[in-house]
């Protein structure tokens, strides 16, 4: 596992982080349609925090896009570096997301961020934040809708909705199973909006959520997990 410091210079307040958002929404591509669905690897990226121990564990999983079965992983521990403020959540995980995907054996192909990229109310959330930091294909696919509306989509696996800001299509409601709750699709970077529903739909075979997301989210929590037994107080491995 990689352990991550804050890097120099991190925004410390909202001002300085919005200031960050402002300037890096300039470089979001979206004139790209991106990977074709089903080809290359596609890889999930999921953190999980411990805010007593002001730790946040990252980790990044690289699938085959056709059978979905793993080709390589990667987790990073770092101390959490930005306070919780909705619509800043990036300036939490971006700093331990990067090492993880750093430490990849691989390329990521597109990665898939459990949360949002244009469906933010910067529009420039997780994925589009990381997208620009890397320059590579990315996506968000959040559980909830933030603050956006929708109607909701069709009952059939596939049926979508637009998630609207106003007049304007930030991402979609997707229904990944038949009578199943929606996820929320949106563009990272370098990624069209219909692309990233297919992406989704290829990445959903069995769950709502996509297998990159399952496969990340049980990753970080099971290296959150063994994080917090070193650094507790009564570990034989916590630093004197």
């Amino acid at each position: 596992m990689t352990t991550v410091e804050i890097p120099a210079g991190w925004p410390a307040t909202e001002e300085q982080a919005r200031a960050v958002q402002d300037e890096l929404r300039a470089a979001v591509m979206l004139d790209e349609s991106g990977p074709v669905p089903g080809t290359g690897t596609v890889t999930g990226v999921d953190v999980a925090y411990d805010d007593d121990l002001d730790l946040v564990a990252a980790a990044a999983v690289v699938l085959d896009a056709v059978s979905l079965d793993v080709v390589a992983e990667a987790t990073a521990l770092g101390r959490i570096s930005f306070p919780y403020v909705p619509g800043l959540l990036a300036f939490r995980e971006i700093p331990t997301v990067l090492a993880a995907l750093d430490a990849l054996p691989c390329p990521p192909g597109l990665v898939v961020c459990d949360g949002y990229g244009r469906a933010h109310p910067r529009r420039f959330g997780l994925a589009s934040h990381l997208g620009v930091l890397t320059g590579l294909p990315t996506i968000g696919v959040a559980k909830n809708p933030f603050t956006f509306t929708y109607e909701a989509p069709g009952t059939p696996r596939g049926s979508s909705a637009p998630l609207l800001a106003g007049e304007e299509e930030v991402g979609r409601a997707l229904r990944t199973r038949d009578g199943v709750k929606p996820v929320y699709v949106s563009v990272g970077h370098r990624v069209s909006l219909a692309n990233a529903c297919a992406h989704t739909l290829a990445l959903t075979p069995a769950h709502r959520l996509p297998e990159t997301t399952r496969r990340a989210d049980s990753l970080c929590r099971r290296a959150l997990q063994e994080a917090t037994i070193r650094h507790s107080p009564t570990s034989r491995y916590s630093e004197s």
